[in-house]
């Protein structure tokens, strides 16, 4: 237990500690030691719930990038919907059609698609009435 010594209004000295553990702090061991759990788990969670659905998420997107085929219907990432014309699994650019009256085509990078799915997913919603 520590003793305070009050030597008038605002002052207040401590005097003495008894028992315990010894004045000073016990240094960079003492704080390692009661904070590595809690950071341990913050880090694990961290993990967990922000990097791996992410990672998750990246690796599938390249597998259906590496995938895509003849006929699959895409959207790019302006937001243009066509279907594969041409993609060769070696090639980093992918023709679509873009427009099946005229047939005009478009030759993009294959990291610029968003969204591989089929025709009845990718197609886009209008309201009724337009």
């Amino acid at each position: 237990m520590a003793r305070f010594l009050f030597d008038g209004p605002g002052s207040l000295a401590l005097l003495a500690q008894e028992g315990g553990a010894p004045a000073g702090g016990g240094g960079f061991d003492s704080i390692f030691g009661t904070m590595a759990i809690p950071l341990a788990l913050t880090f694990l969670l961290m993990y967990l719930f922000l990097l791996r659905p992410d990672q998750k998420k990246r690796k599938d997107m390249e597998r259906q990038l590496a995938a895509i085929k003849k006929n699959d219907h895409v959207v790019t990432i302006g937001g243009i919907f066509g279907t594969v014309v041409a993609a060769s699994t070696d090639s980093k650019f992918v023709t679509i059609r873009v427009d099946d009256s005229t047939g005009t085509k478009l030759k993009i990078l294959r990291s610029a698609i968003s969204h591989v799915g089929g025709a009845d997913e990718a197609e886009v919603e209008t309201k009724p009435g337009e």
